[in-house]
């Protein structure tokens, strides 16, 4: 059983999610919050497994707590979610060590997954939030991409930060050829026999 906090202010939404994951047999809710300067106390009392985060919670935001529960070594697993998906938001909760990083108004059956894929340490990302948050960098911090299109990007790095490939279809939005279409001519551009080493070599040089 994948013990589960949720910390959203909103007391509607906050009881959406928390019916949603009653409604799994393998999630339980062991705690709620309001806010997020009571995150790590209630993290230290009920001991979850994965913690859904509201970014903006009342004293504190849930990067914040992120940020401090990895200084303090944690294991809780972070899961962030917002209705704010902005670049910078984005790149503060990759510096926190989150464990994924969703948009509210993603499909509801995509969060259940992301609670499992982070809980068996896997990361989840929203990729069209990192793919914009690399286009928003100015010169000096944007990377250099080599061949690869933006698309293509945002492909191999979910790949290197674990996504499976079967989970790209649904998270992206394409039809499987098309995603088939981005995958060979990504894997062809690094010279790597398969995806997951393409997005190895990627990333080794300085591609992602």
């Amino acid at each position: 059983m994948i013990r589960v906090l949720v910390a959203e202010d909103q007391n509607l939404i906050r009881g959406a999610l928390v019916a949603l994951m009653s409604l799994e047999s393998d999630i339980t809710v062991v705690a709620e919050t309001a806010r997020g300067d009571t995150i790590l106390a209630e993290i230290e009392q009920h001991r979850p497994d994965v913690a859904v985060v509201d970014i903006d919670l009342p004293g504190m935001d849930g990067i914040a707590a992120a940020q401090r529960l990895k200084d303090a070594g944690s294991p809780v697993r972070i899961l962030v979610l917002t209705s704010v998906g902005t670049p910078g938001n984005f790149d503060r909760a990759m510096q926190a060590g989150v464990a994924g990083f969703l948009v509210k108004d993603a499909p509801s059956d995509r969060l259940c997954r992301a609670i499992r894929d982070v809980y068996a340490g896997r990361r989840v990302i929203d990729i069209e939030l990192a793919d914009s948050s690399s286009a928003s960098a100015g010169p000096a911090e944007r990377p250099r991409t080599g061949p690869l299109t933006q698309r293509e990007r945002g492909i191999l790095s979910a790949l290197h930060d674990g996504m499976p490939v079967a989970a790209l279809r649904s998270v992206l939005g394409l039809s499987s050829a098309t995603l088939q279409a981005h995958v060979v001519a990504a894997v062809s551009k690094t010279g790597a026999p398969d995806p997951h080493e393409a997005a190895r070599v990627a990333y080794h040089k300085g591609w992602l």
